[in-house]
Parts: C-alpha cells; sequence; structure tokens
C-alpha cells in the first residue's frame, strides 16, 4: 500500500488504547490520528478526521460499539469499521456486522494480526476472528434455525409489524393500521431485523413468507 492507513482507536479503557496506540503508531505504514474513550467521540472524531479505519470496541459507557459503528458509517461510508471486543456471542457480532462493520476480531489476537486486519480493512478486506466465522457460516447454513426459529422471540407486537411488512404496508401505512406512531414502527422493525440477523425490511418480509407466518389468501 503506498499510502499509510490512517486509524482512530476507540476504547473506553485508557490501558487498552495505550497499547494498542503504541505498538500501530511504532509500524511505518499506519498513521494513528487519534483516540475516543467513548462511542460518542468516535463519532465526533470520525466527522472531523474521516480516517481510513476505525478501531472499534463494542462495550461501552454511553453508546455502545454497535450504534457508533452504524452512526460512523453514516457519517463516512468511506470508512472502515474494525470490531476488537472480548465479545463472541450473536447478540455482539450479528448487529455489529449488520451495522457495517467489515471486520470482528477479538482482543486475543496476537498484535501483528491486528494491523494486518487493519490493512485488510483499509483495502475493503474482511477479517472474522475464526469462533465468528463459524458462527457466521452456521447461521448462513440455516443451523441455528434448525435448533429454534429465531421469530419466536419475536413479541406480539413486532409479529404484527413483521405481518404488515410482508403484506407490503410502508411504515406510515402500518402506523396507521396499528394506531401508533410511525417511529414506534421504526423501532420496532429495528428490533425485528436484529432478533432476526436480517438486513433490510425486503429480507424481512421474504423470511415471513418462508416461515409461513404470512400466507397467500386463496
Amino acid at each position: 500500500m503506498s499510502q499509510s492507513v490512517s486509524v482512530l482507536i476507540v476504547d473506553d479503557h485508557e490501558v487498552v488504547r495505550s497499547g494498542v496506540y503504541a505498538f500501530l503508531d511504532a509500524q511505518p505504514d499506519i498513521d494513528v490520528i487519534g483516540e475516543a474513550k467513548s462511542g460518542e467521540e468516535a463519532v465526533s472524531m470520525a466527522l472531523e478526521h474521516v480516517p481510513d479505519v476505525v478501531l472499534m470496541d463494542l462495550v461501552m459507557d454511553d453508546i455502545d460499539g454497535v450504534e457508533a459503528t452504524r452512526k460512523v458509517k453514516n457519517a463516512s461510508p468511506r470508512t472502515q469499521v474494525v470490531v476488537l471486543t472480548s465479545y463472541h456471542q450473536d447478540e455482539y457480532i450479528f448487529p455489529a456486522l449488520q451495522a457495517g462493520a467489515i471486520s470482528y476480531i477479538l482482543k486475543d489476537i496476537q498484535m501483528d494480526e491486528l494491523a494486518d486486519a487493519i490493512r485488510r480493512a483499509a483495502e475493503g478486506e474482511a477479517t472474522l476472528h475464526p469462533r465468528v466465522a463459524s458462527r457466521v457460516i452456521q447461521e448462513i447454513h440455516g443451523a441455528k434455525s434448525e435448533e429454534l426459529n429465531p421469530y419466536t422471540e419475536l413479541t406480539d407486537r413486532e409479529m404484527e409489524v413483521l405481518k404488515l411488512i410482508a403484506s407490503g404496508l410502508s411504515n406510515s401505512e402500518i402506523a396507521k393500521q396499528l394506531v401508533i406512531s410511525e417511529n414506534t414502527v421504526k423501532g420496532h422493525v429495528s428490533n425485528i431485523l436484529g432478533k432476526l440477523h436480517l438486513v433490510d425490511r425486503t429480507q424481512a418480509a421474504v423470511y415471513a413468507w418462508q416461515q409461513g407466518i404470512v400466507r397467500r389468501k386463496r
């Protein structure tokens, strides 16, 4: 890579930030442009500096890393987000990837491997910790759905909204039918997508038809 990769480090633990900063800043092709100790600060600094890569912690006191990732990607689509965390459970992995993270690695990674993951992210290449990659593959192959249908986790109201999405209704139309605000509908839609590990409402509609949640009228 001809130009250095600009990196913003985001973690609420000073020891972690300092250790990662010291190593990355010593790399001749990596330029650490700053550190953020919170999600809000990360978004603000990403807007100001537009880094190539944001190294993102997930669990922080203000907004979490998933929401911060979503905001960073909205503010600067060219910026790649690499999640660096201790958590490998589904409730962290899938929302982070859906929010726009290109890579998901765990904090037991070797420092030189971390640097390589950052370089690859800057080139648009993903890096997944083996344990995370295994879960993603299982999800793609439908292994989880054989154990438990995720839609059983939906609330009654979320099921109502999902059925109306599958029927082709817009958020405003759903709001009118259920006599709730459009913002409330948007909240339900976000929860549905998160619980079902889906990206958008089109996928939600397809899922509802596939699972028989809605059926064609005869």
